[in-house]
């Protein structure tokens, strides 16, 4: 003989179904749309960090670790990147060398050249030059050491903010040696004096 549940358990069963179905529909649509999710946070993270083409004279240099035998050693400069027809802006240059690739202090250290570098933007090492040439010790500085040929020799203890960038001897590209051509005399003053009509 067949038991027929009550009704108020027939109703107790439609609830629960209804849940159930509810809950993996929730399920599935997560597994679905999760992936999708993930993936745009993922680009808007963006690594590996976007690289573009630099080209830059070295200014001076700010900090040299020696060579490591097994390690990355690094390089600061204070360097100018050209933003547009032969106008250039300060930023802080990291360089990074495998114990076999050459220092970039090596390769021309003279503002008559320009580096071309593939480069990325690292808005959290930016810093001024008085920060660059802070040591951990009080009210200690290291002086900059200007390249050859630099029209400019008045960096030190600037507290404008150097954007960074970093790049590395596997991201090196060329060099160039573009002389810069002096700067014109000033010319004498623009206004004469009056001669006195008295």
């Amino acid at each position: 003989m067949l038991i027929r549940p009550a009704r108020s358990e027939q109703i107790v069963i439609r609830v629960r179904m209804k849940h159930w179905t509810t809950t993996l529909f929730f399920l599935v649509a997560t597994c679905i749309g999760g992936p999708c999710r993930q993936a745009e946070a993922q680009l808007l993270w963006s690594y590996p960090p976007k690289k573009a083409p630099l080209r830059v004279r070295l200014v001076a240099i700010a900090i040299s670790l020696p060579r490591s035998s097994y390690f990355q050693s690094a390089e600061v400069f204070v360097a100018e990147t050209e933003i547009g027809h032969e106008e250039w802006g300060l930023i802080k240059l990291v360089f990074t060398f495998l114990p076999y690739e050459p220092r970039l202090s090596e390769s021309g250290f003279d503002y008559s050249v320009v580096h071309e570098v593939s480069a990325w933007r690292d808005r959290n090492c930016d810093e001024t030059v008085a920060q660059l040439t802070a040591r951990s010790l009080p009210n200690r500085h290291e002086p900059l050491i200007y390249s050859r040929n630099v029209p400019r020799a008045d960096l030190d203890g600037r507290r404008i903010s150097l954007p960074c960038y970093e790049t590395s001897a596997y991201e090196y590209i060329k060099s160039s040696f573009e002389p810069v051509t002096p700067l014109p005399a000033p010319h004498g003053p623009v206004l004469e004096v009056r001669p006195n009509p008295n």
